[in-house]
Parts: structure tokens; C-alpha cells; sequence
């Protein structure tokens, strides 16, 4: 069994009777590298992490200070960080919880006066809301990201120790960096505190949040997700309750590739009780994407979400040996799962949906401005029975949509494709944390 330091320790800093251990099943995960041929993330160079971390630069940490410091302290050089435990991330300074209160506190931000300023019969839908209140909600977001999200550097592999390792409230942001590996975690999805209202959005307005659990974004590359469950855990959208007519929504994304980011593989996670799950492209005048947003989706379980699973913009994206499992009596109603926006090119392969209700089959693939979709071997179980589907015919037949196969690729890089009608299997007994 391998002893490892618990927070930072160089010769510039050191946490006094910090030294604990990591069982030797995780310590073995932190020194395991992506293998090759498995996704995209395997390309070229392949996604090593920190697997060639040194002892001085492998910790095992228990709160949120001590995470910060084990990558901040450690920059670009190779690093294990293992997570024992449970990490609350939206804590204050002494690592005690924080309530929307303390860092309203810090700006001056008064919700009920937001309301009554913005509120469509004073302000409209015509214009993006603007003055004193809205700057103030801006500063007490800003307070609130200061706390629950975390820049992760190069050559880092993140690991939950055991089978009970979480974090809960925090959002993993590899902006611009390469080789990161995250493992073996639980992830409580981020509660934006301060959602901004935008009149403008749609026809009668919208609640947006920030705050992603992971997101891979401003050209960051190489990066492999695997074995984590994410989840809005205890903090359900329907307990938000509405302003305005609309849905507070104080989620983001659970796993989003944006911004030129590229060679990514999330493999045997799970995703449940959540809107916007995956977006992949940040926006259609993006053009920059082009040529970038290379992901590969394979082994995950998707369990009662809404959306985005993915929705894809530009990017070459595998989907294939995932398993898509909805109920109707769920607080998240199923709207989409694939996706297709502008230039996207998605190939589909050998994914099972499972239904404990009758669902129009063109309502799996949705067109979001895009043109094709490559997607054989679905399968779909309802409450129609159990039989293969081509989703994007019955798209097209259901939607009057004209979506064609023509994606300009072929995915290679890939180690085996489980006939589909073994995948609820294979994904339910091995997906999530704590399955390693």
C-alpha cells in the first residue's frame, strides 16, 4: 500500500500530520492511463493524466482547500489527486457551507428587488435586462464561482477513493489545458444561486445559469471521464418553483465540450435526474469548431433526463453502446436524445433506449439546424414491445425532416462493439462510480 500526502507537499509548503492513505484498488486507478484505441481521447499522444506523478506530487485530499492546493500548488507537472470522501465545494473561506445569503451579502443583491425591476409587465421582453440590480447579481455569481469552480491544470488524474467518493456542489473546469483523467467520482450537479433572467430568450423569456459539473473547454485536449456518476442529487429543478412563468433553473450542464476543445472520451458513466445533460459546441457561429469537438460517448447510462444526450454542434462525435433508459414518473421529462446541430456529425451505433411508455420513435433524434446523423443497430424497448428501429427514417418520417448520413467520417478508434441487445446488461452492472 502506497503512502500518499494529504493536500500539497513541496518544499515551499507543507500541511503539518497530513500523510493518509489511499486503499491500494485506487491507488492502482491513479496510476492507469487511458488505453489505446479507446476513443478519441486515445488519439495521437494518447490521455496518460498524471500516471507519472512522482509520491511528492500524489495526494490524497478531504476537503475543498486541500483540492485546491493539490492543483494549484502543483501546476503543469504530473499529479494524482485522490478524493476520499465527500468534497463540499460551495463552502466559504474556513470550508463551512455557503448559502445564497453570504454572497448576496458581499454585493447587495436583493432577489425580491430583482423581481420587481424585471419583471415582464415593468421591464418587457424586448430588451436584455441592464442597471444597478442586474450588476449586482452579476457580483454575487462571480462571489459564488470563486467557491464552486475549479480550474484543473495538465497532467492531471482525479480519482475517488472507495465507493463513496463525491463531490458535491462543484464544477471541474480544464480550460485550455491537456491530459487530464477524472475517475471513479460522484458528482452532485452545481446550483447557480444568481441564474440571470433573459427576456429575450424565446417568446417568453428564460432563466439561464452557469456552472457545468465538468467542462472541457478553450481548446483543451485529451481528456478521459470514466466511472463517474452524475446526478442533481439532492436538489431536483422542480423544488427551483417558477418566476416570471418560467422554470427557475439553477443547473447547467452535467458534462459539456465547448469552445475548440477536442479529444475526449466518457466512457461507463451514468447520468440521471437531469435536464441539459451534454452539449457539444457551444454556438452555431462557433466556426472555429470546425475541425475540433472530436468525442467519443461509449458505455454510458442516461437515466431519466430531458435532453442533450448529446446535442452536438460541428464536431465528429461516436455515440455508440450507450444505454437510454426513461420513465414516465420522473421529474424530468424526455424531450431528445441525439442532438443534430449545425455541421454536426454524429455516428450513432448500436444504442438501446428503453421506455416504460409508448414514445414516437422521431422524437430520439432531434434537428437542431443540422443535416446528418449516421445511427444504425438502435434498438428500442416501450411499452409497444422491443425491436430494432433506423431512428433516423422514423425521424424523418414522423418530423417531415430531410437529415441525410452523410457525415464524412468513419469512426476506427474503438476496442469492441457490443451487440445492442447486450448493452442494458453490460452498462447497468459495470457504469458509475464506484464499479472499479
Amino acid at each position: 500500500m502506497k503512502k500518499v500526502v494529504k493536500g500539497l507537499v513541496l518544499a515551499s509548503f507543507l500541511i503539518a500530520g497530513s500523510t493518509s492513505t489511499a486503499s491500494a484498488a485506487s491507488s492502482n486507478l491513479g496510476k492507469e492511463s487511458l488505453a489505446s484505441n479507446d476513443g478519441w481521447a486515445s488519439y495521437g499522444k494518447g490521455t496518460t493524466g498524471g500516471s507519472g506523478a512522482d509520491s511528492r506530487h500524489t495526494f490524497t485530499v478531504k476537503n475543498r482547500s486541500e483540492f485546491v492546493r493539490a492543483l494549484s500548488e502543483s501546476g503543469n507537472t504530473p499529479k494524482i489527486v485522490y478524493v476520499e470522501g465527500s468534497i463540499d465545494f460551495n463552502v466559504d473561506e474556513n470550508n463551512q457551507p455557503a448559502t445564497a445569503e453570504h454572497y448576496a451579502k458581499k454585493c447587495g443583491y436583493d432577489f425580491n428587488a430583482y423581481l420587481k425591476a424585471y419583471s415582464p409587465e415593468k421591464w418587457g421582453y424586448d430588451k436584455e435586462v441592464s442597471g444597478p440590480l442586474e450588476d449586482a447579481r452579476v457580483c454575487a455569481q462571480k462571489e459564488q464561482k470563486k467557491q464552486v469552480v475549479v480550474n484543473v491544470p495538465s497532467n492531471t488524474s482525479i480519482i475517488g477513493v472507495g465507493k463513496d467518493a463525491k463531490i458535491w456542489g462543484g464544477s471541474l473546469n480544464i480550460s485550455g489545458v491537456e491530459n487530464v483523467i477524472v475517475r471513479n467520482l460522484a458528482f452532485e450537479a452545481p446550483r447557480d444561486f444568481f441564474p440571470q433572467w433573459d427576456p429575450t430568450d424565446g417568446d417568453q423569456g428564460e432563466w439561464n445559469s452557469e456552472y457545468d459539473n465538468i467542462v472541457v473547454t478553450n481548446g483543451a485536449e485529451h481528456v478521459w471521464v470514466d466511472h463517474n456518476t452524475f446526478s442533481d442529487g439532492r436538489y431536483h429543478d422542480k423544488g427551483f418553483g417558477e418566476y416570471f412563468g418560467r422554470k427557475f433553473q439553477q443547473h447547467d450542464g452535467l458534462l459539456d465540450v465547448t469552445n475548440t476543445a477536442s479529444y475526449v472520451t466518457a466512457s461507463y458513466n451514468v447520468f440521471q435526474d437531469h435536464d441539459k445533460v451534454s452539449i457539444i459546441g457551444s454556438s452555431d457561429s462557433k466556426t472555429s469548431d470546425r475541425g475540433r469537438l472530436k468525442v467519443t460517448l461509449h458505455h454510458n447510462y442516461y437515466k431519466n433526463l430531458t435532453q442533450r444526450l448529446p446535442r452536438v454542434r460541428y464536431g465528429e462525435v461516436h455515440v455508440y453502446n450507450n444505454y437510454y433508459e426513461f420513465a414516465k414518473s420522473t421529474d424530468y421529462s424526455f424531450q431528445y436524445a441525439l442532438g443534430v446541430g449545425i455541421e454536426s456529425k454524429i455516428y450513432a451505433q448500436n444504442n438501446y433506449f428503453s421506455f416504460d411508455y409508448n414514445v414516437p420513435l422521431g422524437n430520439i433524434i432531434k434537428d437542431w439546424k443540422g443535416t446528418s446523423i449516421y445511427e444504425e443497430g438502435s434498438y428500442v424497448k416501450s411499452s409497444a414491445g422491443e425491436r430494432q428501429v433506423h431512428l433516423l427514417q422514423e425521424t424523418n418520417k414522423e418530423n417531415g425532416t430531410k437529415l441525410d448520413e452523410k457525415v464524412g467520417w468513419k469512426p476506427s478508434l474503438y476496442k469492441k462493439m457490443n451487440p445492442t441487445q447486450s448493452v442494458p446488461g453490460t452498462v447497468k452492472a459495470q457504469a458509475g462510480a464506484g464499479k472499479l
